[in-house]
């Protein structure tokens, strides 16, 4: 080899040495953080997400094969406030579709909270997408009625409306059909159920504890269905809530369950 092509080979050399070793430390470190990381977020980097939402220790996973409970009779869903169970598991659901507290979406992806959402129609408004995205991280959609109104004493033809057209929303929204109905305010009456059952659902979900401001109003207990209150407020963020929720969850020495599973 002649020695100008040496010295041209040599320089060469050096030449990419130099730029391998100056690449961005900054973008190495981001490279090795996202092998790490996976696809949750910088919040999994150390494997330890519960921290960054004030918990003690993660939350233990649900019972992998949960008892269903039985259905209801002569053809009608049943009534469930509390499920029936000896696994240490408690339900956390949430009414209507008001509040759209982005990290709320954070939350529920980081710690694999299986929520319950019973979606109002003229409360979600134009927010379905940030539902979707609930979806997306293992949030359960279900039906709450079109318009909210209290359905004792309404006709069969107009409570079968409120329910089945709700069906038909989140169908058209999300690509499935609820199995899990829960009545405005909690009241219903036969002509519900049957409506109901004849919209395809399997059961009409109440709660057996509610927690306005996450604090729930009594010591949980296996099996309760907490409602989270879930409306526009100028108190703590829903996010916030539903942490309190779970230190309570966690004083307990219970976990959260995913209600589709028992019912």
């Amino acid at each position: 080899m002649r020695p100008r092509t040496l010295v041209a080979a040599g320089l060469a050399a050096v030449l990419l040495a130099g730029c391998a070793q100056s690449v961005d430390p900054i973008e190495r470190l981001g490279k090795k953080a996202a092998q790490r990381v996976g696809s949750y977020g910088p919040a999994r980097a150390d494997g330890r997400p519960y921290r960054r939402w004030g918990l003690a220790a993660p939350l233990p996973e649900p019972p992998r094969e949960p008892r269903r409970a039985a259905v209801g009779r002569g053809g009608l869903p049943p009534v469930v406030r509390r499920v029936r169970t000896s696994d240490k598991v408690v339900f956390l659901t949430y009414d209507d579709g008001a509040e759209k507290d982005p990290r709320f979406v954070d939350l529920v992806r980081e710690l694999r909270l299986p929520v319950s959402m019973f979606l109002t129609d003229s409360v979600v408004g134009p927010g379905y997408g940030h539902f979707a995205r609930l979806q997306s991280v293992g949030a359960s959609i279900q039906n709450h009625t079109l318009d909210h109104p209290a359905l004792p004493g309404l006709p069969y033809p107009g409570q079968r409306a409120e329910i089945c057209g709700q069906q038909g929303k989140v169908r058209s929204r999300f690509g499935i059909r609820p199995r899990l109905f829960r009545p405005p305010y909690g009241t219903y009456d036969r002509t519900t159920l049957r409506a109901a059952a004849d919209c395809g659902l399997s059961a009409v979900v109440l709660w057996s504890v509610t927690a306005p401001d996450g604090t729930p109003e009594r010591p949980l207990r296996a099996g309760d269905i907490v409602s989270v209150a879930s409306g526009e407020t100028t108190g703590p963020t829903l996010t916030e809530r539903t942490t309190r929720v779970l230190r309570e969850i966690q004083r307990e020495g219970l976990t959260v369950g995913r209600l589709d599973d028992y019912l």
